[in-house]
């Protein structure tokens, strides 16, 4: 079993930063990949970033040149997020695509989600 959880959720004024971190538990032995997703309130779900185990990454277009996704192992993966706007604010989630000890299928995860809320 793999478990997520997401840290680093604040309350920033525009223009400011926040890093994200999403912690993985369990027997992960490979990154099919990972990503982070927002939901704000009354708005659906949507992709902001997604990084492959290969290194490739993906950004939704209006956070372009503001997020960058990164991994520090398979189990931490980080959202720097800069130049932040009032539009950012949502609930960030991440999730996970992984290879288990003993299994050569690929599972998805989710986390619990953390708070962004950026106003002045």
């Amino acid at each position: 079993q793999v478990q997520l959880v997401e840290s680093g959720g604040d309350l920033v004024q525009p223009g400011g930063s926040l890093r994200l971190s999403c912690a993985a538990s369990g027997s992960i032995v490979s990154i099919n990949s990972i990503g982070w997703y927002r939901q704000a309130p009354g708005k659906e779900r949507e992709l902001v970033a997604s990084i492959t185990g290969d290194g490739i990454t993906k950004y939704l277009d209006s956070v372009k040149g503001r997020f960058t996704i990164s991994t520090d192992n398979t189990k931490t993966t980080n959202l720097q997020m800069n130049s932040l706007k009032p539009e950012d604010t949502a609930v960030y989630y991440c999730t996970g695509r992984f290879r288990v000890l003993g299994d050569f299928r690929i599972y998805g995860y989710w986390g619990q989600g953390t708070q962004v809320t950026v106003s002045s």
